[in-house]
């Protein structure tokens, strides 16, 4: 059977076990704001995924409700029966044959970490192989290491992977559609709304899409590449040292602008607080400026603003308007 976005899109029968395991944790494990992140992470990936969930929870309330009433009309009170999970998501469903074998497949696997940022938060993940991964602002990452793979999604955000490299155990990163491939490396990996980035450091990666179509594009990485890929597109571009320490300044807490357009800049910041930059005029979105700030000190950007660039600026409610 193959995993939902390992070997290929996952059908109505592997969206509906998976539901069921997401049922399964919530019921009978303990339910963390990370589990919850993962869950809305899934259910947001499609409309399948979301009315396979609800269809699921919706039999589950009515099977609860069964069993209450028939435990209230019974003339004794009966001894409390503990359901396996699995034979509760079953009986759910009414369809204990046709399911119950996909939905015992996952609920054996090993379970899922999931890991999340606040926006202007970063965190660092250490596992057992000796790999970190370290997590930039607002970011969601699920992990599942085993002995035999180990795979990570990313949700959303960014992150910096320096992975310990096992040839009999792949590393594999996976992105919306797009598969990052570990042959030995540390890498960054960013993805935005329609958008995702790869620069590599050291070592090498296999960079392409999921479907692995004849028609989808690839790339092998060696250091300094930077991929770029959107739905329709992909390009690799090749960058310094220094443009690519630029990348991991967030590391520090730091962000490192050579030359970046106002808007772009803007928008950096965007990422790691909560009060916005917004610039207003299209002549002034094209300026650029060359300068290092730290991630949350919007002030001195505005100080910028007003003392080098003499624009004007404006603060309404929670956005920060700069205008000629």
């Amino acid at each position: 059977m193959s995993e939902p976005g390992l070997d290929a899109a996952p059908g109505a029968a592997d969206i509906e076990a998976a539901a069921s395991v997401w049922l399964q944790r919530r019921n009978f494990w303990d339910w963390s704001k990370e589990d919850q992140a993962g869950l809305d992470a899934w259910l947001s990936q499609s409309m399948a995924h979301q009315l396979a969930y609800w269809r699921l929870e919706a039999a589950w309330n009515r099977t609860e409700r069964l069993e209450a009433l028939r435990s209230a009309g019974s003339e004794t009170p009966p001894q409390r029966k503990t359901w396996s999970a699995p034979l509760k998501i079953a009986a759910a469903l009414g369809i204990s044959a046709v399911i119950g074998v996909t939905a015992a497949y996952y609920i054996m696997k090993p379970r899922d970490r999931v890991f999340t940022t606040p926006v202007g938060g970063r965190e660092i993940v250490s596992f057992a192989d000796g790999t970190k991964i370290e997590l930039n602002t607002d970011t969601v990452l699920r992990a599942r290491m085993t002995t035999d793979r180990r795979t990570i999604w990313l949700e959303k955000g960014e992150a910096y992977f320096q992975v310990t490299h096992d040839a009999k155990h792949p590393f594999v990163v996976f992105a919306g559609d797009h598969r990052i491939t570990d042959l030995g490396t540390k890498f960054l990996v960013r993805r935005d709304p329609g958008r995702l980035e790869v620069a590599l450091m050291e070592g090498r990666v296999r960079f392409g899409a999921v479907d692995a179509s004849p028609k989808s594009k690839s790339a092998l990485l060696v250091p300094g590449d930077m991929v770029t890929a959107t739905a329709s597109t992909m390009f690799v571009t090749h960058r310094s040292k220094p443009a690519l320490a630029r990348e991991l300044g967030w590391e520090h807490g730091m962000l490192v602008f050579d030359n970046m357009t106002l808007a772009d800049a803007a928008n950096e910041f965007n990422r790691y607080n909560r009060q916005k930059l917004v610039i207003a005029d299209p002549a002034v979105a094209r300026l650029t400026i060359v300068g290092t700030f730290h991630t949350t000190d919007v002030k001195a950007f505005i100080d910028v603003a007003e003392d080098v660039f003499r624009l004007h600026v404006e603060t309404n409610g929670n956005e920060i308007v700069i205008s000629r």
